[in-house]
């Protein structure tokens, strides 16, 4: 008699092998605040994007401070080269450039042509900080995204609340609830965004299942302050194995791998724990589809 394959066990090797052979980086599927007309910030006069740190900066303080509209950034002078005015009271962030001077080579580099760097500090301000600044037109709303009617009844014999609106993803344990970003900040075409609002639904509804009432997952002092890691890892391994089962994609995303890799670089002390995450993954992901089991029963009585 052939065995039956255990797909659970499938996703998991496929993503350790994954994460052995370099993941990659984590992006998000979708478009946060701050990014709304492109994801890399530039200069709103030279049109040169910002590189290194930089971006990273000008990312996170147009997220704190909530800016809206595209990520263009001139230093207060640019502004009024092109007839724009900082507004009173607003304030800048920091910026850091590199001047190069000659200096005298080291003769034991051969490599070295005496060019030297310099970091200096520069501070620009967000195209909604100012006036007289005529903000380009917003890209048409993209379609609804097409759900795959699979996920969707799986999701829906849960009975968990899901609501939709902003631009983050997360399960709230005090409201019991998962709160989706909009549709429309989905980027991709029509089927990469179709997996990947299937896939990150998957890792909260997976986060919803381990809610007191449910399975009341918890890793323990095995894990102490890395619980969380541990929580995230869990998440996530359930969700590539349910992608699996509802045919959201052959294989498993290679997003999934790259999430979970970026977990486990604080969990180094134990070389267990990518298992122990898969094993609780897969007692989510059971837990769930019995739920539509369940209804499958109900309907056939």
């Amino acid at each position: 008699m052939k065995e039956r394959t255990d797909i659970h066990q499938l996703v998991t090797d496929q993503i350790i092998a994954a994460i052995e052979a370099g993941a990659g980086e984590v992006q998000l599927p979708w478009q946060r605040a701050g990014s709304s007309f492109g994801f890399i910030p530039k200069n709103a006069v030279t049109g040169n994007a910002y590189n290194g740190l930089n971006i990273f900066s000008l990312w996170a303080t147009s997220e704190l401070r909530n800016y809206t509209g595209p990520g263009l950034w001139a230093t207060y002078k640019q502004w009024q080269s092109i007839d724009c005015q900082v507004r009173k009271g607003e304030k800048a962030a920091l910026v850091i450039f590199y001047k190069e001077y000659s200096g005298k080579p080291d003769p034991d580099d051969d490599s070295d042509d005496g060019t030297r760097r310099v970091a200096k500090a520069s501070y620009a301000f967000h195209c909604s900080q100012v006036d007289g600044f005529e903000m380009p037109d917003a890209p048409p709303p993209k379609p609804p995204i097409e759900k795959l009617a699979a996920v969707e009844a799986f999701i829906a014999a849960t009975r968990a609340v899901v609501k939709v609106g902003g631009d983050r993803a997360f399960y709230a344990r005090l409201s019991d609830s998962i709160t989706m970003p909009d549709e429309d900040r989905f980027t991709g075409d029509a089927l990469e965004r179709r997996e990947a609002w299937a896939s990150v639904l998957l890792h909260e509804l997976s986060h919803w299942s381990g809610a007191e009432k449910r399975l009341n997952r918890e890793f323990g002092k095995r894990f102490g302050d890395e619980a969380y890691a541990m929580e995230e890892c869990c998440a996530e391994f359930s969700a590539a194995m349910l992608c699996a089962e509802l045919g959201v994609t052959p294989a498993p995303r290679p997003d999934h791998a790259a999430y979970i890799q970026n977990w486990l670089q604080v969990l180094k002390k134990d070389n267990r724990a990518v298992f122990t995450a898969a094993a609780k993954a897969s007692e989510a992901a059971r837990y769930l589809a019995s739920f539509s089991k369940e209804a499958r029963h109900a309907e056939a009585a």
